[in-house]
C-alpha cells in the first residue's frame, strides 16, 4: 500500500484521482484548504505529508493573472518540494498542460513553466504530467468566445481528455517508479476546436452558433494545430466526447 497526498485534492481532479487510488487499496488522503493544508503558508504541510511516499499536485492558481499565478506556483511549490523533501517522499508528481512551453504569451503559461523548472531543480524524483484541455472546459471556451448569438473559436486542432481519465492516468503514475521527465496524455480523438464546441452546444440545446475564426483568441492567446495537440506517442484516455456527454449529461 502507497500513502499518496493529493494537494487540490477536493477539487475535479483531485476528487477522482483520491477516489481510484482508494480503490485500488493504497491510502490517499486530500489536502486543500478544506481539509486545513495550505500550500502558500505553508500551514498543515509537515503533518499531511508524514509517512507519504508520493506527491501529487493537482492544485491551480485561483487567478490567471500574471503575477498571482506566479506568485502562487513558485510559492506554492516551493514550499511543497521543501516540506516533502524533509519527510522523505519518493516521488512527487505535477499536472500541468499540454503546449504549456508553446504557450508563453500567456502569463498564466510562464507561471507554469516556472512551476515545472521548480520540480525539475529539486532532488526529490519527479513526473510532470501534461494534459490536453477537459470536456469539461468546452462551455467556458464557449464563454470566452460568445459575441451576441455567435461564439467566434479558433478552428485549430486539439485532442481534449475526459477529467476522469486524466485522474486514472494520474493513479497510475504515482503507483511506478518516477520518470524524472514529462508525459503527454489526451483523449482519444483529433477534431477542430471549432467542431466540437459546435457539437457541445447542439448536444445542450443551446442555439449560439459557432463561426470559424482563425484570429479568435483561446483565453487571449492566438493559436496554430501545434499548440493544444501533444507530441508523438502520448498516452490515451478511453472515452470519447460522445462516451463522455453521455455519462456526465452537461446541460444548457
Amino acid at each position: 500500500m502507497t500513502k499518496v497526498v493529493v494537494i487540490g485534492g477536493s477539487g475535479l481532479i483531485g476528487s477522482k484521482l483520491v477516489s481510484k487510488l482508494n480503490e485500488r487499496g493504497h491510502e490517499a488522503i486530500p489536502a486543500s484548504p478544506k481539509s486545513g493544508v495550505n500550500t502558500l503558508t505553508g500551514e498543515g504541510l509537515a503533518d499531511v505529508l508524514k509517512g507519504a511516499q508520493v506527491v501529487v499536485d493537482v492544485s491551480n492558481s485561483p487567478s490567471f493573472e500574471e503575477r498571482a499565478a506566479l506568485d502562487f506556483f513558485t510559492t506554492s511549490t516551493t514550499n511543497l518540494l521543501t516540506t516533502a523533501q524533509a519527510a522523505g517522499v519518493d516521488h512527487y508528481i505535477a499536472l500541468s498542460v499540454v503546449g504549456t512551453d508553446r504557450l508563453q504569451e500567456s502569463g498564466y503559461f510562464r507561471a507554469k513553466l516556472a512551476q515545472e523548472r521548480l520540480i525539475e531543480a529539486s532532488p526529490i524524483p519527479f513526473t510532470i504530467l501534461h494534459s490536453t484541455q477537459f470536456f469539461e472546459f468546452l462551455r467556458s471556451i464557449a464563454d470566452e468566445g460568445t459575441k451576441g448569438e455567435m461564439v467566434l473559436v479558433s478552428p485549430v486542432l486539439f485532442q481534449p481528455i475526459a477529467a476522469d481519465d486524466v485522474a486514472t492516468t494520474l493513479a497510475t503514475i504515482a503507483v511506478n517508479p518516477p520518470l524524472n521527465g514529462m508525459v503527454e496524455v489526451a483523449g482519444p480523438e483529433r477534431v477542430t476546436l471549432a467542431e466540437l464546441v459546435q457539437r457541445y452546444l447542439n448536444k445542450t440545446g443551446d442555439a449560439r452558433q459557432v463561426v470559424a475564426d482563425s484570429n479568435a483568441r483561446y483565453y487571449g492567446l492566438l493559436l496554430n494545430d501545434q499548440s493544444l495537440t501533444p507530441g508523438a506517442n502520448p498516452r490515451l484516455g478511453s472515452t470519447t466526447f460522445d462516451d463522455w456527454f453521455s455519462t456526465s449529461k452537461p446541460r444548457a
